[in-house]
């Protein structure tokens, strides 16, 4: 378990499973994933008179689609003011264009499909906790206006804090994402198209995608797995993943705001009901963290009062080394496999937008965007970025392998606890549950061999360099890794 027996807010509200791909199948085109991105592709597809497939490993909506905040928004804490720094106004402005036209979308296929997912129009707001923020707020405010967004200054923010500045966008939306994603499935499925759950993809060879029990030929592919799951592309070399933490509260006097602070560590906020949704302490992948669940408890504390933690989970996020979604063919010149990745933690904005480029670039309908978010432009501004994040990989490919080991064995390893322990000339990671039990595995990733890290409020080993999680018996929770860790005995 990395989450509480519940898991997010949102999951309860899965239902009964979708039964698996089975037999040989031919579609227009196959969507790998049943994510936001992936069933907005897939419906929109559908809409265009082609027959769709949806192959999900797992449940729909059970990834990060239904582990995050829910906030559908084109103000996104401090992006415009970002992206103008890495790519100039002009990007600032498309980015902004492709949001706000995500946020109507939404509302449409809401509408449309008649969709029961507790939709509700809520300001959007970016704000400074402490003093030191104001100048990055000031700075988002400016540019937001400058990209066209209807903003306006102000700290009349209903935050039981002093808020120091704040930028806010009324009139963005807040939903129930699990229920949405679901809507979204019924929609595509019948009608010569397919939603199929507990169905991994194993292989995609050509235009031929392959699960345990079945086969799909398609025209065109999409994979739409939040971060590409293929071995091609280079997308890793690019991209870097975070984790973050939420937890859900019941309190007495929930905000309506969908709001965000500026700093470090940022405090997102949302709610649901009478429930309180809070979300921080952000972390590269792989790296240290101590009892996130914990603080955000604390600062939901010292703020509100609280009744009850009724939920915890987390989320893991792509940033693109350029700061710009990569939306596009998988590989330059492809016309038959296409992918979307990199939403920097606002992936029911952009996975939206993005599966209307993605639908328009499978068509053939001209898209404006398509340049712009295209996974193979060359960000000149930003290449001693990722020269920098490619650089300290190297330095954890070697680094880790050098540090002495925690112990010789696990015998004296206390329950929920990890360590590691040399196993020759390499190294291995043990776990005893709260049972008791000991689970050990070897250390190196199976996505290029760096060596995994224990994440204790989450019980998973971790990959600093790409971003691979796994559980403690080493199957992957989370890619580019798809093999799990090798078992080893413990000792």
């Amino acid at each position: 378990m990395t989450t509480t027996a519940d898991q997010s807010l949102w999951l309860s509200a899965l239902g009964t499973p979708r039964p698996p791909l089975t037999g040989r199948h031919t579609f227009d085109v196959a969507v790998v994933g049943g994510g936001i991105t992936g069933l907005t592709t897939a419906l929109l597809l559908k809409r265009r008179g082609l027959s769709v497939v949806v192959l999900e490993a797992d449940r729909v909506a059970s990834g990060v689609s239904g582990n995050n905040t829910a906030k559908v928004t084109a103000l996104q804490s401090t992006v415009y003011s970002t992206i103008r720094r890495s790519h100039g106004l002009a990007a600032a402005t498309d980015y902004a264009t492709a949001s706000v036209s995500a946020v109507a979308q939404v509302a449409d296929l809401v509408e449309l499909e008649g969709i029961s997912c507790d939709l509700r129009r809520a300001p959007a707001v970016t704000y400074a906790y402490t003093e030191s923020e104001v100048q990055a707020v000031d700075h988002e405010l400016i540019t937001a206006r400058q990209v066209g967004l209807p903003v306006r200054a102000g700290v009349d923010v209903d935050l039981p804090f002093e808020v120091h500045a704040a930028v806010r966008l009324d009139d963005q939306l807040t939903l129930h994402p699990v229920k949405y994603l679901l809507g979204l499935a019924a929609a595509i499925d019948g009608d010569g198209s397919l939603v199929c759950e507990h169905s991994r993809v194993l292989d995609v060879s050509g235009t031929r995608v392959s699960t345990a029990d079945g086969q799909v030929d398609a025209s065109q592919i999409v994979i739409a797995t939040h971060y590409p799951t293929l071995d091609r592309g280079l997308f890793f070399a690019r991209m870097e993943l975070t984790r973050a933490y939420c937890i859900a509260a019941r309190v007495s006097d929930v905000p309506s705001s969908l709001a965000i602070s500026t700093g470090s560590p940022s405090w997102s906020i949302a709610a649901h009901d009478d429930k309180l949704i809070l979300a921080g302490q952000s972390h590269p992948t792989g790296q240290p963290v101590v009892e996130p669940f914990r603080r955000l408890e604390d600062f939901a504390r010292k703020h509100w009062q609280v009744s009850e933690i009724t939920h915890r989970w987390s989320a893991q996020d792509p940033t693109s080394y350029d700061h710009l979604p990569m939306i596009g063919s998988y590989t330059p010149g492809s016309s038959t496999l296409f992918t979307a990745t990199g939403y920097m933690k606002w992936g029911l904005t952009s996975g939206t937008f993005a599966g209307s480029l993605l639908a328009d670039l499978i068509t053939g309908k001209p898209n404006e965007l398509a340049d712009r978010f295209s996974p193979h432009r060359i960000s000149l501004k930003s290449l001693p970025e990722l020269v920098k994040k490619n650089a300290e990989v190297a330095v954890q490919l070697v680094g880790d392998r050098v540090l002495p080991a925690d112990a010789t064995s696990s015998e004296h390893l206390p329950p929920d606890q990890a360590h590691v322990i040399r196993d020759g000339l390499s190294k291995t990671g043990v776990y005893r549950d709260p049972e008791g039990t000991l689970h050990a595995v070897s250390m190196r990733c199976t996505h290029l061999g760096c060596l995994v890290r224990f994440n204790a409020a989450e019980r998973s080993w971790d990959c600093p360099c790409h971003g691979s999680r796994f559980d403690v018996d080493g199957e992957v929770l989370e890619g580019p890794a798809t093999k799990p860790l090798p078992k080893r005995e413990a000792r």
